[in-house]
């Protein structure tokens, strides 16, 4: 079964991505659930969702985990056992993990829409990208720039932080493949590091804590 791709993204940290293709069995091969996740893929209605679900578990496995070393906290978060730091991400047939030794993490995967630009003005300052020369170019921009606040909300995991208010991702242009963000909320500033890639029309985004940031 194949692993889409790979990142080393430092010696410590690393990006597993997976296109989903196979079967919902062939999926369940050799992938044993704990019971409270067994009952949430129980109560998943779409097989889209379920082969998401077991892909993801196939992804840890390449990190060298299974379904037993992962817990989630009340918000929601996911955590492993080890004290290593995961964040999970899923759209459409694309699933992806980070797995870091040492820096808190972020992921997300999204799919290229137009729909995008309708929403825009609720998470970004959208005047900061009239410059782009086309409105494909504007949409992939705006991809990139959500999937960074929804990694960098994932890392920070607390009720009431804003997209728009509290989280600020510096201007890059797409050969970069790389900027940084700070979020200020509630008087504190931290600061991160994103990457992104793009492929097959979608945007994944990751996001790293800098040390002392």
């Amino acid at each position: 079964m194949p692993i889409y791709k790979t990142i080393t993204v430092s010696p410590t940290t690393s990006v597993y991505i997976w296109k989903v293709t196979e079967t919902e069995q062939d999926l369940a091969d050799g992938i044993e659930l704990t019971p409270h996740c067994q009952n949430r893929m129980d109560g998943m209605k779409s097989e889209a969702h379920r082969t998401a679900f077991l892909s993801i578990r196939h992804l840890m496995a390449q990190a060298g985990y299974v379904d037993q070393d992962l817990f989630y906290d009340d918000f929601g978060k996911p955590h492993l056992k080890d004290g290593k730091h995961i964040s999970i991400t899923h759209s459409h047939n694309f699933t992806g993990i980070i797995v870091s030794e040492t820096d808190e993490v972020g992921i997300d995967i999204e799919m290229q829409r137009g729909k995008i630009l309708r929403i825009a003005h609720k998470f970004t300052p959208i005047q900061e990208y009239k410059t782009l020369a086309n409105t494909d170019a504007l949409i992939r921009k705006l991809t990139i720039v959500w999937g960074a606040k929804e990694s960098l909300y994932k890392i920070y995991a607390q009720q009431g932080l804003s997209f728009l208010r509290h989280i600020n991702v510096m201007d890059f242009t797409f050969e970069d493949s790389r900027t940084v963000a700070e979020i200020l909320y509630k008087g504190k500033k931290s600061h991160y590091e994103i990457e992104f890639l793009e492929f097959e029309g979608f945007t994944c985004v990751y996001a790293l804590k800098m040390m002392g940031g």
